[in-house]
């Protein structure tokens, strides 16, 4: 079946998110330190709290979340004693502290060389759920569309970031591919909508999920080959 369109997730698929974040929240705590001290005194705790009742009473924010951590920061600087116009302005520069720190990413070595190969010959897009942004990463040439589950109003697993992707390249499912680390969000999503998955495992995980990805491979180097195989 001839393949025409290529998606893919970002997070632990283009580059390793855990210690991204872990920067990003070591960023965010230490301007806070600097420009909220009165916040400093909260236990992480009541931030959890603030985030799961602010999920409860509106769970579609699990989608949306540059839109949560805002609330997130918001509520917490009201509760430490800030006024609501101050901790606006604090919340939402603390956020964009927060966010250039999590767009400092370490992308696999071989992400540049394999997009550059395939974007010669295929569409290619990006489905997350995520909040980094391929424009900030300086891999937006690569990509036709980028998809995000914050402007969509709705993520992975869901088929309908699927059917989107589908939409915007103008390719039937049956002539596309969805690569992600994810065995729910990224495999069986992209399935349950139509398109062939791989399964980006690069530590060489036993899979555990039911059913099971169309192809699996540990490096991201390994696509081209495998695609040739496809086509």
């Amino acid at each position: 079946m001839t393949i025409e369109l290529i998606t893919f997730d970002l997070d632990d698929t283009l580059w390793d998110v855990t210690p991204v974040m872990q920067d990003a929240e070591a960023a965010l705590r230490n301007w806070l330190s600097l420009h909220a001290p009165r916040l400093g005194a909260m236990p992480v705790d009541h931030l959890w709290t603030i985030r799961a009742q602010l999920l409860d009473d509106e769970p579609a924010l699990k989608h949306r979340l540059s839109e949560l951590r805002r609330r997130i920061l918001l509520n917490a600087l009201e509760s430490a004693g800030y006024g609501h116009e101050e901790a606006v302005t604090l919340a939402e520069c603390g956020f964009q502290i927060f966010l250039a720190a999590r767009h400092q990413v370490e992308l696999f070595a071989e992400v540049h060389p394999t997009l550059e190969a395939l974007a010669n010959r295929f569409q290619l897009g990006v489905i997350t759920n995520g909040n980094a942004d391929v424009r900030r990463l300086g891999l937006a040439d690569y990509f036709q569309f980028a998809l995000c589950a914050e402007e969509l109003g709705v993520g992975k697993p869901d088929p309908k970031p699927f059917a989107e992707a589908l939409a915007r390249a103008g390719v039937k499912a049956e002539h596309a591919v969805h690569i992600g680390d994810h065995p729910s969000d990224d495999i069986a999503g992209a399935q349950a909508a139509g398109l062939r998955a791989i399964w980006f495992n690069p530590q060489g995980k036993p899979w555990q999920a039911s059913g099971a990805p169309d192809a699996e491979i540990g490096s991201l180097a390994e696509l081209p080959a495998l695609l040739e195989r496809w086509i």
